[in-house]
């Protein structure tokens, strides 16, 4: 076989199989569906953890734990890192380590770790950092900034309730 002759099998545009058209078809009388049985009846589907009858492979694997799905993830960025990332007098947050490739992974929250030493200066707005990171970031001559995170639904209703309460208390007195 020659490397011109690799391709020549490969039809792009085939015509479809046309089923259930004569035995002179291969594909006729059954339709390719063999004989009886469930799977050969119209309107046949299959739930997709079915395993043939015995008990589904997600009944039979033991649940262990607690999958908390309303838990905050959070990142952490070492002082190294950025130190070998960022130029001096730049801003370090949350869009800037990212468009760095500092963090690649989904998280909720980003926090900044004090591993490493830090020789530039660095104007950090961030809402999570460790306090030797702090340290280390305004001994450099840099600046941090810790900003609110993201609310969770319950926190903006328990704010939305204390606002409520505030403005009825103001319109009494």
């Amino acid at each position: 076989m020659n490397l011109e002759e690799v391709n020549t099998e490969i039809v792009t545009n085939r015509a479809r199989k046309r089923i259930g058209r004569g035995i002179g078809s291969k594909t006729g009388k059954t339709a390719g569906r063999g004989h009886n049985g469930h799977k050969s009846r119209s309107g046949y589907s299959r739930h997709p953890t079915f395993n043939g009858g015995d008990l589904p492979l997600v009944r039979r694997i033991p649940k262990r734990g607690f999958h908390n799905r309303w838990a905050v993830t959070v990142f952490g960025v070492n002082l190294d890192a950025i130190d070998s990332v960022y130029l001096a007098g730049e801003e370090v947050n949350p869009t800037t380590l990212r468009e760095k490739g500092l963090v690649k992974v989904r998280c909720d929250e980003i926090k900044i770790l004090g591993n490493g030493e830090l020789t530039k200066v660095l104007k950090f707005t961030v809402t999570r950092i460790s306090e030797s990171a702090k340290e280390k970031v305004v001994q450099a001559g840099g600046t941090v900034d810790v900003v609110a995170a993201r609310r969770t639904p319950k926190e903006r209703v328990a704010a939305l309730k204390a606002e409520g309460e505030n403005e009825a208390n103001e319109a009494s007195v």
